[in-house]
């Protein structure tokens, strides 16, 4: 029988691929981990989220984490652009994937101007101003019936406790909803009529509740556990770094998985262009960040296969040294190439292990696209899947040398987090490894290649 533990935190941790349970104690130690695909379900209006399978689940995984610790408390921590309408009994409306087409519907006439949100015009429903205006079109009764319009982490905080609560890090998301600026709503709010179903607005690390008694009898769980209000899962990927930022001091993280998203500490906002998908997040201090991103994971997944096997150094030499490379972009959704088909110029990967190497450049190029275009400057922290890559840190530090690189052995920033919103004196355990460059053969016209492929799309912005 194993030890149980003393004080410890459940995280539920939804992104867009996986969902994760985590139980993490007092010390930052992970106690256990459970994980099942966040699936898309298609048998009702449209395209939406399987929240009871997910509630289904959670429910009995707590159950097990009971018996392993003593657990104070949960927070929520969601992947972004997602909203649940609810009254008093639960959703009106399946939540909508925003990956769905959403046709039928002219939005861009309603959306608030780039400069008031540094939000960019997306497609599908990556605005989430654009589903909710969409639903109310085309659903009006059951878009009447909703009490709140809660951001997904604090649906499901809501769900555990019953307190609605609304929260800057999943309204500033590029959403339209928020202005970073002025760290209130968008004119599209009051626009729609919505400011009545919109909850106030609660730091993620506030404590809203304790679990319904529903809940604590079915999880086992304390009664008295309590049920943070949550964030957005790459801004919880920040939470460790904002305290390295009171001085000014410049840095980046790149925050990996489906979305490769770089979040620049200290630089500019004025620089972002809304034609190259780069955005004004809001961390959890309710600062603005510049950000710039691409669905990297996705299209890793597209270039490397189904079975991907890692590359040797020699194979990234090969596909180099012939010219093969990966021209943007491989997924439907966001980055500065969306709506460009991608295509492969120069031979093909012909096995696993090229198309790997492929893979690979192709993220490294990507990102360093992104560093330059954002204006990043000092150190890079990356955290998230990125890190299981032998290759990708050591072969970006080669190619921005005046950026010290380093990899966060947490491979999930966003458990960190979570944990960090309760345990905000804590030190977080892991650390970051350094990853010096990895000089490669013919990289640095590798990529001067590579960005004059770019010019039909957009502009390629000068190296840095």
């Amino acid at each position: 029988m194993q030890a149980r533990t003393g004080d410890a935190l459940i995280v539920l941790d939804i992104g867009k691929t996986n969902v994760k349970l985590a139980l993490v104690d007092a010390a930052g130690r992970l106690v256990a981990e459970e994980r099942r695909p966040n699936a898309i379900l298609r048998d009702g209006p449209y395209p939406h989220h399987d929240t009871e399978g997910i509630w289904t689940w959670m429910l009995a995984t707590c159950r097990s984490f009971a018996r392993r610790a003593d657990v104070s408390a949960i927070v929520p921590v969601t992947h972004g652009a997602t909203a649940a309408l609810v009254d008093d009994a639960g959703l009106v409306l399946p939540v909508l994937d925003y990956e769905a087409a959403l046709p039928g519907f002219d939005y861009a006439a309603l959306r608030p101007p780039y400069a008031q949100t540094c939000s960019p015009l997306l497609p599908a429903g990556l605005n989430l101003g654009r589903q909710l205006a969409w639903l109310q079109h085309h659903h009006p009764a059951q878009f009447a019936k909703a009490r709140h319009i809660l951001m997904y982490p604090q649906y499901w905080a809501w769900r555990l406790c019953g307190v609605a609560a609304g929260e800057a890090t999943s309204l500033g998301c590029h959403t339209d909803l928020w202005d970073p600026l002025r760290q209130d709503y968008s004119s599209l709010v009051a626009r729609m009529g919505w400011e009545s179903r919109l909850p106030p607005v609660r730091p993620p690390s506030d404590v809203l509740g304790t679990l319904r008694a529903d809940v604590a009898e079915a999880t086992g769980l304390s009664p008295d556990c309590e049920v943070l209000c949550g964030i957005h899962d790459s801004n919880a990927s920040l939470v460790r770094y904002l305290g390295f930022d009171t001085a000014g001091t410049p840095r980046t993280v790149l925050s990996t998985g489906t979305w490769v998203i770089a979040a620049a500490f200290g630089a500019s906002l004025d620089g972002l262009r809304e034609d190259a998908d780069m955005l004004a997040n809001t961390n959890a201090l309710g600062q603005p960040v510049a950000c710039m991103r691409f669905m990297g994971g996705r299209e890793f997944a597209a270039l490397a296969g189904d079975q991907p096997a890692s590359c040797s150094y020699l194979e990234l030499e090969r596909m180099v040294a012939r010219g093969s490379m990966a021209i943007p972009c491989f997924a439907d959704s966001g980055g500065p190439f969306a709506g460009q088909a991608g295509r492969i110029e120069g031979p093909a990967p012909v096995d696993a292990g090229e198309r790997f190497a492929l893979a690979t450049l192709y993220c490294v190029l990507m990102t360093d696209y992104c560093l330059d275009a954002l204006g990043a400057r000092g150190p890079v922290t990356v955290e998230g899947s990125f890190t299981a890559n032998p290759w990708f840190g050591p072969l970006l530090a080669g190619l921005r040398p005046q950026q010290a690189l380093r990899y966060s052995d947490d491979a999930s920033g966003t458990t960190c987090g979570g944990w960090l919103l309760r345990y905000r004196d804590g030190t977080p355990p892991g650390r970051s490894v350094p990853k010096p460059p990895r000089a490669l053969a013919g990289l640095d016209a590798y990529r001067a290649t590579w960005r004059a492929a770019l010019q039909q799309a957009v502009a390629p912005v000068a190296a840095g």
